[in-house]
């Protein structure tokens, strides 16, 4: 059996679409399969037309994610699907980062010649989605609880591999030193943070009551990025966004959002020096107790682990966007690793077969189970560690927002716009700063780039 690795970045990529190397275009797609691994297209007899020694060829997996490549390299990923199918052979392609990736998937787009399957984010669905194969009818996209979620047109054209969560993590000791309790609404979290800023600021100068390293502007995002979709109970409020000339208008779940926002960060509750501390530094600080609270996914978990003694006293909740406690408790999930079968494939019998199987006990379990985030799978479900699992305990009756991450219109108006959610929650502490001068300034640029760009 011959197996093909290949590492590569973006400018081996360039250089293979300038040499101008073959590949045909194909929008055929694979029928259902009947049980997990086996990619059999089945006849109304019932009787098997393909059979596993029936597939061969080669097929391309294009990938970035580094503990997705290292589980890959270390648990034989070829040779075990090699079992099943001693004809195929697989070249994983991984390329450096997410950025090369999506540069890479853009040329390739348009040079015909785009990998047999790949990855997508919720974002970048609908760019390729004229690229992808419908994979409604397998059982790998009828088993993922999130892929009919994220369809377009009525078609699954990506089955997630994972489904992420957001947490506000939290040390339990020192909200009871503090008297604080576990926040059910937005005033409640503000008023929280305050007070441990207050109890626990009086003898530490450097105490963070709410840890968030905007040196490096993203770790905003849990309130930046979701905190629009939470107060709406919309997760689609980017593409929302991109079909209004005023959305940051009085009133506007955005305009709502951010003032809220804005109110914690500038309540003091960030500490002194918020904008001077990166998220690496501040995650250090949480773990040591230098401060009480530090929303993060489900990743952040082990971070906090590595830098804590002790985790006893480790909690978490989700984050409390609502007004009062008979508002809905939205909370954001959102699925990652879209992978889907092209229609560039010159056999894409087979790359759907790869998508079954990778999705099936065959391999979807241990690799599951080797990651933090949570499955997607509903016939592979994953316990949740204990730390996480506290926030379903205190959230009964939350509910679940699919969250997108904004398509192609949204993301020539932010463009076009300068709109940058994470930089404006950094900007937020800085001197000067006027949230609803930024507001007006950001209509009028988003709605004379609507017309520019002809956004309807």
């Amino acid at each position: 059996m011959k197996k093909k690795w290949i590492a590569l970045m973006t400018v081996c990529t360039m250089a293979a679409i300038t040499a101008g190397c073959s590949s045909e275009s194909s929008t055929e797609t694979a029928a259902p399969t009947t049980q997990a691994g086996s990619s059999a297209v089945q006849e109304e007899s019932g009787e098997s037309s393909i059979s596993n020694e029936d597939l061969s060829g080669t097929i391309t997996f294009t990938i970035w994610d580094n503990n997705l490549n290292d589980f890959i390299e270390q648990n034989d990923m070829v040779g075990k699907f090699q079992e099943m199918y001693p004809n195929a052979e697989i070249e994983v392609e991984k390329i450096k980062d997410d950025t090369e990736y999506w540069n890479a998937m853009k040329m390739r787009a348009s040079a015909n010649q785009l990998p047999d399957v790949m990855f997508n984010k919720p974002f970048t669905l609908s760019r390729f989605k004229d690229y992808l194969l419908d994979l409604s009818d397998t059982e790998a996209a009828k088993n993922n609880t999130l892929a009919e979620g994220y369809a377009l047109d009525g078609k699954i054209l990506g089955i997630p591999m994972t489904s992420g969560y957001e947490y506000v993590y939290y040390w339990k000791d020192m909200f009871q030193e503090a008297g604080v309790e576990v926040p059910d609404t937005w005033p409640e979290f503000v008023e929280a943070a305050k007070t441990l800023q207050e109890y626990f600021g009086k003898d530490n100068p450097d105490f963070m009551a709410v840890a968030c390293g905007l040196k490096d502007e993203w770790p905003d995002y849990p309130y930046m990025e979701f905190m629009p979709a939470l107060e709406s109970g919309n997760g689609q409020n980017w593409n929302t966004m991109a079909s209004e000339d005023e959305p940051f208008a009085d009133g506007t779940d955005i305009n709502k959002a951010y003032k809220k926002v804005y109110d914690l960060f500038t309540s003091g509750a960030l500490g002194k020096d918020p904008l001077g501390l990166g998220n690496d530094q501040v995650t250090t600080l949480f773990a040591a107790k230098e401060a009480a609270i530090i929303a993060l996914g489900d990743w952040g978990l082990q971070n906090i682990q590595t830098g804590a003694e002790d985790i006893s006293q480790l909690g978490t909740f989700y984050l409390p966007a609502r007004n009062t406690e008979e508002d809905p408790y939205n909370v954001i999930v959102q699925g990652d690793s879209f992978m889907g079968v092209t229609t560039h494939s010159k056999n894409p019998e087979l790359a759907t077969a790869f998508v079954e199987w990778f999705y099936s006990d065959a391999w979807y379990p241990d690799y599951i189970n080797y990651v933090s985030s949570a499955s997607a799978m509903e016939n592979f479900p994953k316990e949740k560690d204990p730390i996480l699992a506290e926030a379903d305990q205190l959230c009964p009756d939350m509910e679940l927002i699919m969250y997108d991450g904004g398509g192609d219109d949204f993301t020539a108006l932010q463009n076009e716009t300068a709109f940058d959610y994470k930089k404006l929650g950094a900007q937020m502490l800085t001197d000067g700063f006027d949230l609803d001068a930024t507001f007006a300034d950001l209509n009028t640029k988003w709605t004379a780039a609507r017309q520019k760009l002809g956004i309807q």
